[in-house]
């Protein structure tokens, strides 16, 4: 997929949002940020998709992590769109802010497209605080999002930049659960990092790669 990929910096555009002009940069400026696109306003699966950002942005918030919505339409329309997505979601308030995009002329810079239909995408990026791409989702236009997994990878990411990515998570972890130190990690320096010890898996290999702890 070309165009800003994991690890890229995200540039540095002015944009028109449903709460005031911004540049990205200051936006992400001391937090992480989940950046994430819809092909247009007054479509179904996009009305789902903001309601349950909105519901779930107490958990963002939680973790201290902010919101941006973006769709190719124009912030008119991006205000006369929320009270139909607050009303389908129960429960749910829009209060991130949404860029507008009528030209589609920022979403090709974030490299929000989906190269099968050749336009707009429903993707989605995590950004770090120094405003580059950690995660990226991007999804055809049939597929809705899992904001459970959304949540579930900011966790591991936020989990991993905690112990400066000396540690992985496993498939289907989650927060409280043991992850696994990095096979860059000596046993020697594992020890100290992890006082509480850690558990060498038994493997028909015999190498040791494969380490656990609980943080």
């Amino acid at each position: 997929m070309p165009g800003i990929t994991l690890g890229d910096t995200v540039p540095n555009l002015e944009v028109e949002t449903t709460h005031k002009n911004f540049k990205l940069h200051d936006y992400f400026a001391d937090s992480w940020t989940v950046l994430f696109s819809h092909p247009g306003d007054f479509t179904p699966v996009c009305t789902t998709e903001l309601g349950a950002m909105g519901k779930y942005a107490h958990e963002f918030e939680q973790r201290g992590v902010k919101l941006l919505g973006l769709s190719c339409d124009d912030v008119q329309s991006h205000r006369d769109w929320i009270p139909d997505i607050e009303a389908f979601t129960p429960g749910s308030k829009v209060t991130y802010p949404i860029i507008a995009d009528p030209n589609k002329e920022i979403i090709p810079q974030l490299n929000m497209i989906d190269p099968i239909e050749n336009g707009p995408s429903r993707a989605l990026h995590i950004v770090g605080p120094d405003c580059k791409i950690k995660l990226s989702f991007l999804y055809p236009s049939t597929t809705g999002r899992n904001m459970d997994e959304v949540l579930r990878a900011l966790d591991s990411l936020l989990m991993a930049a905690k112990h400066k990515n000396k540690i992985a998570t496993p498939v289907n972890w989650r927060p409280d659960e043991p992850v696994v130190i990095s096979p860059a990690v000596s046993d020697e320096e594992a020890k100290k990092l992890f006082p509480k010890g850690f558990k060498t898996a038994e493997l028909p290999s015999k190498k040791g790669y494969l380490r656990v702890a609980d943080v």
